[in-house]
């Protein structure tokens, strides 16, 4: 039993660098209270005490903050950072060294009696606020990004995020895809301002509306210059005069918004 104890504090020191000694750790951490409460309710749970089991389980959700069932299955070196509005459910079955922030659910999506909370394999880390939801596996070292809504299996090492939760390509390989999106940044810095907001893995329809009408008008542009091209082969000056710039006040004030809003977006993160 002090053996876990002793991995359990040194799994702190490892994966929390605010950590500066072990008494602020034994005295300072929910998540570890927790854990550590939760182990003697889910002995009592598979003794079939259930009810001093929920007692004990209650008692550690009014210390804490987290709510872990007595029935879920946790693995060694577990870390529950923050900790705080963290519920884990009574068929969850968590690895070693997982890792849950804040506001953590691992939760279930039906009524059935049987499985229907996840399971966590090795080393899974999973972001502040994520919901993870139904009897599905996340595979070892995968990591749920903050705020994200998963309800379908993720494979091993891979990254979900978004809303539904989606799989992020560890290594994409230069695509269409990719120049398209290389073609959208150009065209939103020729018009004087920066893109934020339309990357690819952003789910709003307004940043696929703005991204499609970057894509037509590059088009029109390269189209544009074709044709000035030849004109100028034929001797032409019709496209000698340059294009008024695009700028001012108006994408200034615009290119202002859309930096405050990811910075407000970069402080959702754990500092």
């Amino acid at each position: 039993m002090f053996d876990r104890m002793k991995e359990d504090i040194a799994s702190v020191f490892h994966r929390d660098p605010a950590a500066r000694n072990t008494l602020e750790v034994l005295t300072c951490y929910p998540g570890l209270h927790a854990v550590w409460l939760h182990r003697v309710s889910h002995a009592l749970w598979v003794r079939r005490a259930f009810l001093l089991a929920r007692m004990l389980s209650h008692f550690a959700r009014w210390l804490t903050g987290i709510e872990i069932h007595p029935g879920a299955k946790i693995g060694r070196r577990f870390f529950i950072d923050h900790g705080f509005g963290v519920v884990i459910g009574e068929t969850t079955e968590i690895g070693n060294d997982v890792t849950l922030y804040q506001g953590v659910t691992l939760g279930g999506t039906s009524w059935d009696q049987g499985k229907r909370h996840p399971t966590l394999e090795d080393g899974v880390v999973v972001g502040a606020g994520a919901k993870v939801l139904g009897p599905f596996t996340v595979g070892a070292g995968a990591k749920i990004g903050s705020n994200a809504v998963v309800t379908k299996a993720v494979p091993a090492g891979a990254t979900a995020v978004g809303i539904p939760g989606r799989i992020i390509p560890k290594d994409p390989e230069p695509s269409a895809e990719c120049e398209q999106q290389a073609n959208r940044q150009a065209m939103a810095e020729k018009l004087g301002f920066d893109a934020y907001g339309v990357s690819r893995d952003m789910p709003d329809p307004v940043a696929r509306a703005i991204g499609q009408m970057l894509d037509h008008m590059h088009a029109v542009d390269s189209r544009l210059e074709g044709m000035c091209k030849a004109l100028s082969e034929l001797g032409s000056d019709y496209c000698a005069k340059e294009l008024p710039a695009l700028g001012g006040e108006d994408f200034d004030l615009l290119k202002d918004d859309e930096t405050d809003v990811a910075a407000t977006d970069a402080t959702t993160e754990k500092p």
